[in-house]
């Protein structure tokens, strides 16, 4: 047998980690055995000696999974399998600063997706009080202009309240973490202002908008609304 023949049956060596392994095969284990929200797992002892590992490893393991929120300890009872929250889990990573320009763009064009994707459930769900709160928030919003392109008081109130008409609880949680990505991209100059300014549907318009309760019309208002957003992407 030659060298090349001898490289042909080679395969690759697995680089993982004990704990990656470990972590892998429980997460397997898991999906496998279709456990839900709130089936208990064996302890760090009986998962030790049926993996035929140190606790110090399967330690570990349990550590990571309890870190992306698939299970918890409950006092008295022991680890347990539970819904992970994405926001909670994306808010450990999400740090701007340290985030390349590619990813940060691609978070500014993922709330302007979001935000006139939600529309339909906006209109839907709101109720007269909502549209009251709103008209409330923007009272004192200056008239629409071309030279406008962010305010931040009025777009951290006005849009915290659309999303919790949604009354979608994790949407809601990513814009907890998507309107400061937004902010940071602005103050970085990382999206790069375009020459011509375009008109936009104010805060205010876009109330009265959504008082016709007419889903179509709200979704092509709020894609005006942030046409000077998307201007500098298109």
């Amino acid at each position: 047998m030659n060298t090349e023949e001898i490289k042909k049956a080679l395969s690759p060596v697995d680089t993982k980690s004990l704990t990656d392994r470990v972590e892998l095969s429980l997460i397997s284990l898991f999906v496998d055995k279709r456990l839900k929200v709130g089936d208990l797992i064996p302890t760090e002892l009986e998962l030790a000696n049926a993996m035929g590992v140190s606790r110090t490893v399967i330690r570990e393991s349990l550590n990571r999974l309890k870190t992306v929120g698939l299970i918890e300890s409950v006092k008295h009872k022991g680890t347990i399998i539970t819904s992970p929250s994405l926001p909670e889990v994306l808010k450990k990573l999400m740090i701007p600063s340290i985030m390349g320009e590619d990813t940060l763009r691609n978070i500014f064009e993922l709330r302007l997706i979001i935000e006139v994707g939600m529309a339909d459930f906006i209109v839907a769900r709101a109720t007269d009080e909502d549209i009251e709160e709103l008209r409330q928030i923007v009272k004192n919003e200056i008239s629409p202009s071309r030279d406008t392109l962010f305010d931040v008081s009025y777009e951290i109130e006005f849009h915290s309240k659309l999303y919790s008409i949604t009354g979608n609880e994790t949407l809601k949680g990513f814009q907890n973490l998507l309107l400061p990505m937004f902010s940071y991209v602005y103050s970085q100059g990382i999206i790069v202002s375009k020459k011509t300014r375009r008109q936009y549907v104010s805060h205010k318009q876009l109330v009265e908008v959504l008082a016709e309760r007419n889903a179509d019309r709200f979704r092509e208002a709020m894609r005006n609304h942030l046409e000077n957003h998307f201007g500098r992407l298109i």
